[in-house]
């Protein structure tokens, strides 16, 4: 079955009482039982939910892996793998990587004796110097956030095998539409469903996905336990959204390259990070290991951080807001937004300086986004 097919039909079938062509939402906290302990698969919703079953299925399905579990966040995906490590074990972390989980890894998790190490992974020799005894986990984003930097996802797994790890992917910025990192020997792959899977932007939720039964189980007790659940009808949402990822993917990947290859000649922008321009140190990496590029760019305007102020109040289609992979687009700066948990002088070491932008690039017609971008830029 090829993507566009799996987006629609996996997991999704007519509802066999009505014959209704879209699954039913089952509002539902409980489920009544044959007998005491004889259900028929779902006796309680945080437990288990046929409609987030569905999701589950379908999620699995476009990741080639045999299981999900879906979350309320992608910040709860995270959380729930984080249950999979106790006081005193170490996890190494791409050093760019999303404000949101360097918070919980920094602001939270280090507080119940977990230990972190932040390091360049575009270098493997990197990843080899910091491993320790305790080590347990490599968690990788390709491409990063916000800088777009890419890991080559095929070698750390290899690595990680041979030291017993366990690989981590963050595969939201890509979708599995165009990269599956179990495909090429990861673990675990995370999304922040609210992005390009939902791609609605009327959805908050997360998902984990694997093959590994004894690990699913282990997550999945942990789900159950700690509660870390979507509800039914965001769900439903996210399916329903899932029915366009392919459609949607093509065009935000189509708008990105024009955009970028547009910005890079302007003007008033001093660099341009995309991994669909030759100018982008891993664009060989990318073509290897992804299908396509992706609808997120990266520049750093020209005058700083009040040129870049000016400029995100000044668009007209760039809608100023934190999140992405919406059909609307969206333009943020990571300095002052997303990534502003992470200290001033980590971020100026990686280089989200303060005149960085971070767009997400909608769905809109090109000509128009460029428009914009431009009037902006002149402002």
């Amino acid at each position: 079955m090829k993507f566009e097919t799996k987006a629609i039909h996996a997991g999704q079938f007519p509802d066999p009482s009505t014959g209704a062509i879209m699954p039913p939402i089952f509002q539902t906290s409980t489920f009544v039982q044959e007998a005491p302990g004889k259900h028929k698969g779902y006796e309680y919703s945080r437990t288990a939910n046929p409609t987030r079953t569905r999701l589950e299925d379908n999620l699995a399905a476009l990741e080639n892996a045999k299981f999900a579990l879906c979350t309320a966040s992608g910040c709860g995906a995270i959380t729930l793998l984080m249950h999979l490590f106790k006081t005193g074990d170490h996890i190494l972390c791409c050093d760019d990587v999303y404000g949101g989980t360097y918070r919980l890894f920094t602001k939270v998790m280090k507080g119940y004796g977990l230990e972190f190490s932040f390091i360049d992974m575009t270098d493997l020799k990197n990843l080899d110097r910091a491993i320790q005894k305790n080590t347990k986990a490599v968690w990788v984003e390709s491409p990063t956030n916000p800088l777009l930097k890419l890991m080559d996802i095929e070698k750390i797994s290899a690595g990680c095998k041979k030291k017993k790890l366990l690989s981590i992917v963050d595969n939201t910025f890509m979708s599995p539409y165009f990269q599956n990192p179990l495909d090429l020997g990861a673990d675990i792959v995370v999304h922040s469903s609210t992005k390009y899977l939902n791609g609605h932007s009327d959805v908050v939720g997360g998902a984990v996905i694997l093959s590994d039964q004894a690990l699913r189980d282990k997550l999945s007790f942990l789900q159950n336990s700690t509660g870390i659940v979507p509800g039914p009808f965001d769900c439903w949402l996210i399916l329903r959204g899932l029915k366009t990822l392919a459609v949607r993917m093509a065009a935000h990947e189509h708008n990105a390259l024009t955009i970028a290859t547009f910005l890079q000649k302007h003007p008033r922008v001093e660099r341009v990070i995309y991994p669909g321009l030759k100018s982008h140190p891993q664009y060989t990496l990318a073509k290897k290991q992804m299908r396509g590029f992706g609808g997120m760019i990266s520049f750093v305007v020209k005058g700083g951080k009040a040129a870049a102020v000016k400029l995100s109040q000044k668009t007209h289609y760039f809608s100023l807001a934190e999140s992405l992979g919406g059909v609307e687009s969206l333009i943020e700066l990571p300095a002052i937004m997303t990534h502003a948990s992470i200290e001033k002088e980590v971020r100026e070491t990686l280089g989200i300086v303060d005149g960085l932008v971070r767009l997400s690039v909608g769905i809109e017609h090109s000509d128009d986004l460029i428009q914009d971008l431009d009037q902006a830029l002149k402002s």
